[in-house]
C-alpha cells in the first residue's frame, strides 16, 4: 500500500514514515501543503495522514479541495487540535478518521490497517494461499503452521501478491508498492527481495513470468 504523509514537523515526520516503513508500507511525505496538493493530484495514494497546521495551506481547505476534485483515498488527521469543534471540522471536510497529537504508533497503525481494509472491500484479517498465512496486524507469516522470518520489505512484498494471488505484478508495480521518494532502489532489488523469499518459503511459491512480472504459485482444486 501507497501512503501519503502531510506534515510539517520534521520530528513526527521522520518518526511516522520509519513506523510505516517497518509495517511494510510504501510513504512518501509531503511537508507543506503545495507540496501536499502536487502530490494529491497524482492519484497514486492508497490512504493520507494529513496534518493541519501547515506551511502554504490549512489542511482543511486542503483537504475539502482535493474532496471536490475526486479525490477518493481514506484520509487519517494527524493533529493537535483535540477541541470537539475541530473534530467535526475535519469528519466534515471528509477525514475518515482523526487522531490528536502526541498518539501512539501502534494505534496510528491499527487505524490505517482499518482502513485499508475497508477501501478495498474486505473485512478479513489474515490472508492464507494454499500453505501460507499472512497476519499483518501481527506482522507474521507462517508456512505449514511453522513461523517464518522476514524482514519488513520481503513481508510487504508477500503482502501484495497474497492480497491478489492470481494477479501477476510487474517490477515497476512492485517497486511502487514498496518504496516512497528518496529510498535508492536497485536495479535488481525486486529480484533480490523474491531470491530471499524463495529461499524461505520454497522456490515454488513465486512464479515467474517471463517479460512480465512475478505472482503466487497456483493452488491446485
Amino acid at each position: 500500500m501507497r501512503l501519503l504523509l502531510i506534515e510539517d514537523d520534521e520530528m513526527i515526520g521522520e518518526t511516522v514514515l520509519e513506523s510505516m516503513r517497518r509495517a511494510g508500507h510504501a510513504i512518501d511525505w509531503a511537508r507543506d501543503g503545495r507540496a501536499a496538493a502536487l502530490s494529491l493530484g497524482n492519484g497514486v495514494y492508497d490512504l493520507v495522514l494529513l496534518d493541519l497546521s501547515l506551511p502554504k495551506a490549512d489542511g482543511i481547505d486542503l483537504l475539502k479541495t482535493w474532496r471536490g476534485a475526486g479525490g477518493d483515498a481514506p484520509v487519517i488527521i494527524l493533529t493537535a487540535r483535540d477541541a470537539i469543534e475541530d473534530r467535526v471540522r475535519g469528519l466534515d471536510a471528509g477525514a475518515d478518521d482523526y487522531l490528536v497529537k502526541p498518539f501512539d504508533l501502534d494505534e496510528l497503525a491499527a487505524r490505517t490497517r482499518a482502513l485499508l481494509r475497508r477501501r478495498a472491500g474486505r473485512t478479513q484479517l489474515v490472508f492464507t494461499h494454499g500453505t501460507l498465512k499472512l497476519d499483518p496486524a501481527a506482522h507474521e507469516v507462517f508456512k505449514d503452521g511453522e513461523p517464518i522470518a522476514l524482514i519488513p520489505r520481503e513481508f510487504a512484498l508477500l503482502h501484495a501478491l497474497i492480497e491478489v494471488p492470481t494477479r501477476v505484478f510487474t517490477r515497476a508495480e512492485l517497486e511502487e508498492k514498496l518504496y516512497g521518494w528518496g529510498e535508492e532502489v536497485g536495479s535488481n532489488t525486486i529480484e533480490v527481495h523474491v531470491h530471499s523469499l524463495r529461499r524461505k518459503l520454497g522456490a515454488d511459491q513465486i512464479v515467474t513470468v517471463r517479460g512480465v512480472g512475478y505472482r503466487l504459485k497456483r493452488i491446485e482444486a
